[in-house]
């Protein structure tokens, strides 16, 4: 089962050329992730009493097709690759304009950081299934950490 969710656009996200400007992209993707962890039960407010939360290592975007002002848009998020304890992660993001042509696609690279000691952290056990409900691309791939090489 694909995660997805149908956004309506906003004039704020378009820029003097009438199409999505580049950041709105990566916004839509965040707000997917951040959906995400809070239907299985991960909301800011868990996160921040398990002093853990997300960090961004890489952000790739690409893209495709030009999304006009007034367009709705659908983000499909899948995963791409984990390492064996979830400490590292790669979602890919998939855009889709109003009639269901993929617009853009971003690749997150990331890891979890405990808030408090301010360093990578391996996340709670609770993480695990999570990520596991994650639809996984075609080309998924385990992550390897440098000490497993």
């Amino acid at each position: 089962m694909n995660f997805e969710v149908t956004f309506n656009t906003k004039w704020s996200d378009f820029d003097p050329n009438r199409h999505m400007r580049h950041t709105a992209y990566n916004d839509y993707a965040a707000e997917v992730r951040v959906r995400y962890f809070q239907e299985h039960g991960l909301s800011i407010n868990e996160f921040a009493k398990l002093n853990i939360g997300p960090i961004l290592f890489k952000e790739e975007t690409s893209f495709l097709k030009e999304i006009h002002i007034g367009e709705n848009i659908t983000v499909k998020m899948e995963l791409e690759g984990v390492s064996k304890g979830i400490e590292r992660w790669r979602f890919k993001h998939q855009i889709f304009n109003q009639k269901g042509v993929l617009s853009a696609e971003i690749k997150v690279y990331g890891a979890w950081i405990d808030l408090y000691k301010r360093r990578l952290t391996t996340p709670p056990a609770e993480f695990v299934k999570i990520l596991e409900d994650l639809p996984k691309t075609e080309n998924f791939k385990e992550i390897p950490l440098k000490s497993e090489k």
